[in-house]
């Protein structure tokens, strides 16, 4: 870390409430949006650890309400544990370390946004998943993050990002940007763009569900890669999920979707060797498992039916946006060599092409889980059941 970085860090950390000398400071290589650094204090005696993050304004325009959003979130989340007997809250639920005005973030004499967390000890991330047992823990984790949030009570939470996961919006960007080609790009990627055009009528098929009432909104996490999940580095339980400025109004379907997308094939989500790319229905079963044995418990079947049919969804949506950002020129994702944004569309799409062929025996798959039991951790007294619902699957493709 050099040493402006360090001297910011000094003052930065005087503005919380955080008592104690700071003695070290890094950078924290996580995620590709906020700039965030872990310092270690000395508090008589004890070192104790917190992160300092500056929100990227780029990204998020209104700081203030992602931290609005972030502190009723986190706020309802500890009550629900503590409702339920869960021991050590602290790993489980990100603490918010307020400033010296008691406000949850601090804004500094450039106009940049700072806050800060306790730091979750003795956990580790991993970039991909390795095994169906940390896919099951995956799954568990977000389906249980979702339960939790389901009776979030006041308004509803601010759409920090609007149109994330938004299919429809996602496809006309691309029409556009093929049909601008501004900077020559289409000729390389026709295959590509083809095959997106075939599908188009996938990106309807939620919004219609959702527009006709067989799902509901929800609160959803919206990012749900495997690093977002804390694992305890002695069980290998999931512990905590992170990165919450996604959180917002969305469909469960969203965060289940962009699990299959990213815990289901061994590969990068940019590997050039596309017989590598397959949906590995084991890794799925273990990831569904996981997942409805949080989420299972207040699902509809009308949402149950849509689940197989969501890792195609949104391993389609990240696709076109690859694709779109190859066209526009790479302005939004981050590349490392020539046609990086290609690679990756043609990725998803090689993916989507192996969830096509097993989809009919993903959604029986999961229809047998609807009598899964609950994940082993503490319930509250007098939950309820889900129910077995005897249902045939609906056609959701094309």
């Amino acid at each position: 870390m050099v040493t402006y970085q360090e001297k910011q860090l000094q003052e930065i950390s005087k503005q919380f409430q955080i008592y104690g000398q700071i003695l070290h400071a890094e950078t924290c290589k996580i995620g590709h949006i906020n700039e965030t650094y872990s310092a270690t204090y000395d508090q008589g005696g004890t070192k104790v650890r917190y992160i300092h993050q500056k929100i990227n304004r780029t990204v998020f325009k209104d700081p203030p309400t992602v931290m609005r959003n972030l502190i009723r979130v986190t706020s309802h989340l500890r009550r629900k544990l503590e409702a339920e007997g869960v021991p050590d809250i602290t790993r489980r639920c990100l603490t918010v370390i307020p400033t010296r005005d008691g406000h949850s973030y601090y804004r500094d004499g450039t106009g940049e946004y700072w806050r800060s967390f306790l730091f979750v000890e003795g956990v580790q991330t991993f970039e991909a998943v390795q095994t169906p047992a940390q896919a099951y823990e995956a799954g568990r984790a977000f389906g249980e993050f979702q339960r939790l949030l389901v009776d979030l009570p006041g308004e509803r939470l601010h759409d920090t990002i609007p149109d994330f996961h938004n299919a429809r919006k996602r496809f006309t960007a691309f029409q556009q940007a093929v049909q601008e080609d501004r900077f020559n790009r289409a000729q390389d990627a026709r295959r590509e763009i083809d095959f997106a055009l075939q599908r188009e009528p996938l990106a309807d098929v939620l919004l219609r569900a959702l527009a006709e009432g067989k799902i509901a909104e929800r609160v959803t996490h919206n990012d749900t890669k495997f690093n977002n999940v804390m694992l305890d580095s002695a069980t290998g339980r999931a512990m905590c999920v992170v990165d919450l400025d996604t959180v917002m109004p969305g469909l469960a379907h969203y965060d289940f979707g962009d699990m299959v997308r990213t815990t289901t094939s061994p590969t990068l989500e940019d590997e050039r060797d596309l017989r590598k790319v397959r949906m590995h229905l084991p890794m799925f079963e273990s990831l569904a498992k996981g997942y409805l044995s949080g989420a299972g418990q207040f699902l509809t079947p009308g949402e149950r039916s849509y689940i197989a049919f969501s890792g195609k969804l949104l391993t389609f949506t990240i696709g076109l946006r690859f694709l779109t950002d190859f066209l526009n020129g790479d302005v939004y994702f981050r590349v490392h060599r020539p046609g990086h944004n290609l690679d990756r569309s043609r990725t998803q799409f090689k993916l989507i092409e192996s969830i096509e062929e097993q989809e009919e025996t993903m959604q029986k798959l999961v229809d047998g889980l609807d009598g899964a039991p609950a994940a082993p951790t503490p319930q509250p007294a007098g939950a309820a059941k889900p129910r077995r619902v005897a249902r045939t699957r609906p056609k959701h493709s094309p």
